[in-house]
């Protein structure tokens, strides 16, 4: 690991001695390391909830499918989720969130069948959830996509 500390410009630190407390030396840790996985060190892990009721589930799932962060996934999750929310069963919930807590890019290249880029890992081939994600994508009715309002969820 190389270890490299960034100090204070001396503008900073000629300053008043509380500020300069406050204002602790930052460090950061960088890897030289050639087999980093820069995926593992990047993806967050889901907390486990534990008797969340479905309401809440599903109230989640709809933020979740809205606030992703990049624009692509954050119009074909939250459109699914207006479409299909409502019907779903508890383990159709279950798998929907799981699915959620892949990366957004490869959610989305999933879903848009760019198996190249990224292709489908063993555990979402078979997934129901991702072909239903899949059909909505192909866009038939040829709709121009936009954020749902939250009224129709």
């Amino acid at each position: 690991m190389l270890r490299i500390t960034y100090k204070l410009p001396i503008a900073l630190r000629q300053q008043a001695f509380v500020a300069r407390k406050l204002v602790p030396t930052i460090k950061a840790n960088y890897s030289t390391n050639s087999d980093d996985d820069v995926v593992s060190r990047i993806k967050v892990h889901p907390i486990k909830r534990i008797n969340e009721s479905i309401d809440k589930k599903r109230a989640r799932l709809i933020y979740q499918s809205r606030k992703r962060g990049i624009l692509e996934t954050d119009l074909l999750l939250s459109g699914f989720a207006a479409k299909h929310l409502r019907s779903m069963t508890n383990e159709e919930l279950d798998e929907y969130d799981a699915l959620l807590n892949e990366l957004d890019w490869d959610i989305y290249y999933w879903v848009t069948k760019n198996y190249k880029t990224s292709p489908v890992p063993e555990r979402w081939k078979n997934s129901e959830i991702l072909k239903k994600l899949q059909d909505f994508s192909e866009n038939k009715e040829k709709k121009i996509l936009r954020m749902p309002d939250l009224e129709n969820y």
